[in-house]
């Protein structure tokens, strides 16, 4: 430990002025472990920097370009960098134990909890466990990046593309290929929280249109990354006999609820209106719902295409719910999915599912939705089509974005097969990736389904424990789904 002492951090923050960087220049500074304090500026004019401190101009925070700076003037043990432009204070010897936790475990990035400022209040900011799933682009990590310098040098040298979203991104992958990346589970600094949104308003920037330059550099690091670890996926797939099976009906629209008395009424007239030239149903499982949603679904009841499913009071959640409705005998060839507060766009979504199943050959087909808010109005970002899907490379992507689409829709005897995890998040993302492990899955780009955002939402405002334990969980899924592709890879 005596390095930590002996001026061993080189440091890192970005730069806009003298103003901005004059606090946390002056704290790092009074750090004895503190060696240098290096500023990233991505502006072309002449600056003023603080006594002590040396400029280094960069064309993006979080480029390739900027990773080899940083990496070229790693010259100390440990090399620390500051993502944000806001103000950074750190608790009493937190640096020091982040270090100290890097030498303990011989890990190549450690990060930790922190405290977000936020006007006059202080907020507990945990992060959760990196492990090999944990592939998404916005895993978040805090603000303050501590690496060992002759990793990090190491992973900058194995670098071949140079990238001006995706070089933080790269780095890190490379950097878990061979090393840890260690979570330290307490409080070590702070920093002033900039992006006050709501979950439910976040969690969809990743197919926001505007960001699309920045998806496809993503896609490429990770594409990089899987065939680097022996999880990429070749695009052959296992063909599928669509008529395999007897069905009454040849599609079933899955409802899904509990205490959804404001939107079930809309739900399934959205589903019993569809026009079709073949014969369906409507399979609405109720769970123990306590709002006067089941009195709404009997209203219902005298459509001899409904099909009411009462759960007992045993755990179930979506995607147990799910599974009883797949395993019912009146579950038609393809079960379809509509959540019990959105609707279908018009009266051909049931058509359009089947055509597309049979005219792409796939197991599952993922539609376009347009975020709405209760009145129907549209909602930023629109429309979400995902289109950054390919049938080359789609399969490997979903490894790294939080969602294939909606709507969904299933072939029922394979479903049958894999099932559904009994959770109440993350249940299609899971049986989307197992079965894109084997199998097409087909989609539809123009909008067949209107997602409606509002109060209601299960994940409208979720507090941050309850968001990491769901990112946790889909960095699981991943990891699992990671896995089981490295031993497809190896046994073919």
């Amino acid at each position: 430990m005596d390095s930590i002492n002996q001026n061993g951090i080189n440091c890192f923050i970005p730069y806009q002025s003298d103003e901005q960087v004059k606090a946390t220049v002056g704290r790092l500074r009074d750090a004895s472990a503190v060696n240098q304090i290096f500023l990233l500026y991505t502006g072309a004019d002449e600056v003023a920097v603080p006594a002590g401190c040396r400029l280094m101009r960069v064309p993006s925070l979080a480029s390739t370009a900027a990773v080899r700076t940083i990496a070229n003037a790693a010259d100390t043990p440990y090399t620390l960098v500051y993502t944000k432009y806001t103000e950074l204070r750190f608790v009493h010897y937190a640096l020091e134990r982040m270090v100290q936790v890097m030498v303990d475990t011989d890990a190549a990035l450690v990060y930790a909890d922190h405290f977000n400022l936020h006007a006059d209040t202080c907020v507990e900011a945990p992060v959760t466990d990196y492990q090999a799933g944990s592939l998404r682009d916005d895993f978040d990590f805090g603000s303050v990046l501590l690496y060992r310098s002759d990793y990090l040098r190491e992973a900058v040298g194995s670098m071949s593309t140079d990238y001006r979203y995706a070089g933080l991104y790269d780095l890190r992958l490379r950097l878990s290929q061979r090393h840890r990346l260690e979570h330290v589970s307490e409080y070590c600094y702070y920093d002033i929280e900039s992006d006050t949104r709501r979950s439910g308003e976040k969690q969809f920037d990743y197919v926001d249109p505007k960001n699309r330059a920045v998806q496809i550099e993503m896609e490429q690091a990770c594409t990089d990354h899987l065939k680097a670890v022996g999880a990429w996926l070749a695009p052959v797939f296992r063909p599928v006999n669509l008529q395999a099976g007897d069905f009454e009906y040849e599609a079933s629209v899955i409802i899904p609820c509990r205490n959804r008395v404001r939107t079930i009424a809309d739900a399934i007239s959205s589903a019993l209106n569809q026009e079709t030239t073949f014969k369906y149903n409507v399979i609405v499982v109720d769970d123990n719902s306590t709002d006067g949603t089941v009195d709404v679904i009997r209203r219902f009841e005298s459509d001899e295409r409904l099909v009411f499913i009462r759960q007992d009071w045993t755990y179930h959640a979506i995607g147990g719910n799910w599974n009883v409705a797949l395993h019912h005998p009146a579950c038609g060839r393809f079960a379809l999915q509509l959540d019990s507060d959105d609707l279908y766009s018009d009266k051909h979504t049931v058509q359009r599912f089947v055509d597309a199943f049979y005219s792409q050959q796939c197991a599952m087909v993922v539609g376009t939705y347009r975020m709405v808010d209760f009145k129907m109005q549209t909602l930023p970002p629109g429309v979400i089509d995902h289109r950054e899907w390919t049938e080359d490379n789609g399969r490997n992507n979903a490894l790294r974005i939080n969602g294939l689409g909606a709507p969904r829709g299933f072939f029922t005897p394979l479903l049958r097969q894999l099932n559904f995890p009994t959770t109440k998040y993350g249940e299609d993302y899971a049986v989307g990736l197992r079965i894109s492990r084997d199998y097409k899955i087909g989609r539809i780009y123009d909008v067949i389904y209107d997602c409606r955002r509002w109060e209601g939402n299960s994940d409208a405002d979720l507090d941050i424990r309850r968001v990491n334990a769901n990112n946790f969980y889909k960095d699981k899924i991943r990891t699992i789904e990671l896995l089981a592709r490295i031993s497809k890879n190896l046994s073919a």
